[in-house]
């Protein structure tokens, strides 16, 4: 069984403190890599796999972000403001919930990048997401061949796609490249006020609900100023 969002939540909302200084005067989701701000990699992504709304997420100097998704149309832009609050990753989606309807939903980071191999990684992800089975399903990078990624991995992954959490001492294969599709019935009882998302993945995975997919192409983590450079170099050999 697949699934066909046509919404998404898209995660704006961060300090970008590792990005500094570019994040002093810039909202993170605004900085540009091979000539396109992280943002609207994101949102072309999403545009392309059939999403029709976007909620964005903002707090960090948000009127930028604001103003730089005005006159979007595909995908259209709602913004949730969290100017005047913090939330966390799981907190800014529970109150982004109304404006995402009842059906599964994108969730994307906007600071995530990666490049495509034959098929949209995204199409696949709805291809793959099974609602009697799944409340998540995480697009899954490897570590091997991902660039600007130095970790030990956040999860391990079964044969039929069910992950199981990284231990403390443990090397895991493949890093969350974040971006899943979600289930709105995860967070039916989910904590009020900030709180990480970590914490419905982890609740997913003691139900044995949290699954994983296998990124077909290259991610990028763009973490720092220092990661742009071989993002883009990654990026642009892949267009030319």
């Amino acid at each position: 069984m697949s699934v066909h969002p046509t919404k998404a939540m898209v995660l704006a909302a961060g300090l970008g403190l590792r990005m500094r200084p570019l994040t002093d005067t810039m909202p993170k989701p605004l900085v540009p890599v091979a000539g396109q701000p992280l943002l609207d990699h994101v949102l072309d992504k999403l545009a392309t796999a059939g999403v029709t709304e976007a909620v964005v997420n903002v707090h960090y100097l948000p009127d930028q972000i604001i103003a730089h998704t005005k006159g979007r149309s595909r995908p259209r832009v709602i913004i949730s403001d969290e100017r005047n609050q913090v939330l966390g990753t799981g907190g800014g989606v529970v109150k982004a919930l109304p404006l995402l309807g009842a059906a599964p939903f994108f969730h994307v980071n906007s600071d995530t990048m990666w490049i495509d191999g034959v098929r949209s990684n995204l199409a696949r992800l709805a291809e793959a997401f099974d609602p009697a089975r799944m409340d998540i399903l995480l697009l899954m990078a490897p570590t091997t061949n991902s660039i600007g990624y130095s970790g030990r991995g956040d999860y391990a992954m079964l044969p039929d796609g069910a992950l199981r959490k990284r231990r403390e001492n443990q090397v895991v294969p493949f890093v969350y490249a974040g971006a899943a599709i979600m289930s709105p019935a995860l967070f039916a009882d989910a904590p009020k006020g900030e709180f990480s998302l970590t914490k419905m993945f982890d609740r997913a995975n003691e139900q044995e609900r949290l699954f994983g997919l296998r990124l077909e192409g290259v991610w990028m983590h763009v973490g720092s100023p220092d990661a742009i450079a071989a993002a883009e170099e990654a990026f642009l050999e892949s267009v030319a």
